[in-house]
């Protein structure tokens, strides 16, 4: 496989991640699996919203999807998802505490 196949490759990934309701998903979901009628409850908004997003989560290999009796239950494909969301959090996190600590400076 060519770099810029992998490279287009991990586009498509990041953009699956690319919205505050998924993140809000898998946020949910690293306690454990959970069904769509749950998930729902927990996020609120409408239900073809929160489908659409698990489909894309599902379709680009994030999520599992089991269907079991009536409901749709949704987990974490790979636990490696997590190790790279705990990551960007805490770049975030740090980002945030140097953007205060130069605001305190300016004051």
């Amino acid at each position: 496989m060519s770099d810029r196949r992998l490279f287009e490759l991990q586009a498509e990934l990041y953009k699956s991640l690319a919205h505050p309701l998924r993140i809000e998903v898998l946020n949910l979901l690293k306690k454990g699996e959970l069904c769509f009628t749950d998930m729902l409850e927990l996020i609120g908004g409408l239900k073809s919203n929160l489908s659409q997003h698990l489909t894309i989560m599902t379709k680009n290999q994030i999520l599992n999807c089991e269907r079991r009796g009536q409901c749709n239950y949704y987990s974490i494909r790979n636990k490696k998802i997590m190790t790279a969301y705990k990551l960007m959090t805490e770049v975030l996190q740090q980002n945030i505490k140097e953007q205060h600590a130069l605001l305190s400076q300016s004051n």
